[in-house]
């Protein structure tokens, strides 16, 4: 009978295991981490489990509305069942702080407003909206009011939102580090030369503004800061940037406002990437200090208009000033303000004595032979080139139709005339690679003097875009270089 007893005792503590539900025992914390490894939508339906599970999705420090799935049938969340749950928040627990809020929804200006009060309310630190309004709006002015926000970024997708004048934000954003705003209508203040300051922004770090329109003039002087990015700022005339701690400045699609002048003025001692794409070279570029901290630097420019010989001055200043860069990247228009009349012919670049890293885009016409050689004699410490062809009907690019071993070519003897003024650059250089190679006659030309005088070349890759019809020529063609290449420098060649 003692033996029976005991049986049913352990039975009865393994059903009470089994019944016990150790999940819903675990620390609140725990928990909080596992419902935010969910899509929000499914976190909330564990409110419905039970009175702790409710607190437990309630008290959620983060509530990111952008991990539904996009364009749900019908809606998941709607602007008023955010505002409904933030109330229910902050009813439930108005000490209960919020980390980060996220959402993206059409919305009018009275319950974005709404929403963000309640946000601030519950000392909201991370702040991302992107929303869609029926008319402009202006700047919520609980944003500025917060003392506890980190982290911002406002987002219109339409029609666009107004800024706060500089004097009313005076004592706001004292702890902002990171902020992002996109779609701004600046025609009403077009001037935003004492906004983003230290006594506004004291503690930022991180700044980047998108779609400023009617933005004409802008300074930007933050101390802390060490990241700045400018994007479609068309109408822009004039930039200053200025700080000790900046390492990384974006500038993309800006000054089209041709034929106005157009004044850069950079003093970033520390800046180590400078990225400069698809904007029209500016009149005047003016650094303050030498960038000798500068590891990455890319310049794409726009030719707004035909007279690239009044742009030739002010690229070659942009370029000099970088010339302490160890990678540098041209874009192809650069490449022929480069190749124009008044470009390398009459121009020198100093040398880029710490480069070891060139990315060229370029048609690779014959007019631009000259200033890839020049390019190559500035850069003699060069290890390694990577060289994109940009194939269009424009290029005037010719097939190679002539023996290979025939140095009487046009292109050769160039190449070949330039062997002692890019000596040093052919010492260090070790690998080669060419996209867009099409066997042409300007590619091919290039490709034989490097592999015959690079006496450090270790492997050259050769990336064709196109299938040839002509496969018997193409092997004809590689197999002769193969032999080339085994006769002088013994590089290895790749194709693909």
């Amino acid at each position: 009978m003692e033996i029976r007893s005991v049986k049913r005792k352990k039975n009865k503590k393994r059903e009470d295991v089994i019944k016990e539900d150790r999940i819903s025992n675990l620390p609140d914390s725990l928990l909080h981490q596992i419902l935010l490894l969910l899509p929000l939508q499914s976190a909330a339906i564990t409110s419905s489990l039970s009175k702790r599970w409710r607190s437990l999705f309630l008290s959620l420090p983060d509530l990111d509305f952008t991990s539904i799935n996009e364009n749900p049938k019908p809606p998941s969340f709607s602007s008023n069942s955010i505002y409904q749950l933030l109330s229910l928040r902050h009813h439930r627990d108005a000490t209960n702080n919020l980390r980060s809020l996220r959402f993206r929804t059409p919305i009018t200006f009275t319950s974005l407003n709404s929403l963000i009060r309640l946000a601030v309310t519950q000392h909201v630190q991370d702040l991302d909206v992107e929303v869609t309004t029926k008319d402009y709006f202006n700047f919520p002015r609980w944003i500025v009011t917060s003392q506890k926000l980190r982290t911002l970024k406002l987002k219109s997708s339409y029609p666009g939102f107004r800024l706060p004048p500089s004097s009313s934000i005076c004592g706001g954003f004292q702890k902002l580090t990171s902020l992002s705003l996109s779609l701004v209508i600046l025609y009403n203040q077009p001037y935003l030369s004492d906004f983003f300051t230290d006594p506004n922004f004291p503690l930022l770090e991180k700044l980047a503004l998108e779609s400023c329109f009617g933005l004409k003039e802008l300074r930007v002087c933050c101390r802390l800061l060490q990241e700045f990015t400018l994007k479609k700022s068309l109408q822009l005339d004039s930039l200053e940037v200025s700080g000790n701690n900046l390492h990384r400045l974006k500038v993309v699609s800006c000054f089209h406002s041709y034929p106005k002048e157009s004044i850069v003025k950079i003093n970033t001692p520390n800046l180590k990437t400078f990225l400069w794409n698809s904007n029209a070279v500016t009149t005047t570029v003016h650094f303050l200090n030498k960038l000798v901290c500068l590891r990455k630097a890319f310049v794409g420019v726009l030719l707004l208009h035909q007279d690239i010989n009044s742009q030739t001055q002010s690229l070659f200043t942009l370029l000099s000033e970088l010339c302490h860069s160890y990678k540098l990247q041209l874009g192809n228009q650069s490449v022929e303000i480069l190749s124009s009349k008044k470009g390398l012919v009459k121009n020198h670049l100093i040398p880029f004595h710490n480069m070891r890293f060139l990315e060229l885009q370029t048609r690779f016409d014959r007019h631009n032979v000259q200033a890839l050689s020049c390019l190559f004699k500035s850069c003699p410490m060069l290890n390694i080139l990577l060289l994109k062809i940009i194939n269009d009907q424009t290029s005037e690019r010719r097939q190679w139709n002539k023996d290979l071993w025939d140095m009487s070519n046009s292109e050769i003897q160039h190449w070949e005339s330039q062997t002692y003024e890019v000596e040093s650059f052919l010492n260090n250089l070790e690998f080669v690679e060419i996209h867009g190679f099409l066997e042409c006659e300007n590619e091919m030309s290039l490709a034989i003097f490097l592999l015959r005088h690079g006496k450090a070349l270790i492997k050259m890759t050769l990336r064709s875009s196109f299938l040839c019809r002509d496969n018997l020529r193409r092997q004809m063609i590689r197999s002769q270089l193969m032999g080339f290449s085994k006769a002088s420098s013994k590089a290895k060649i790749s194709f693909h």
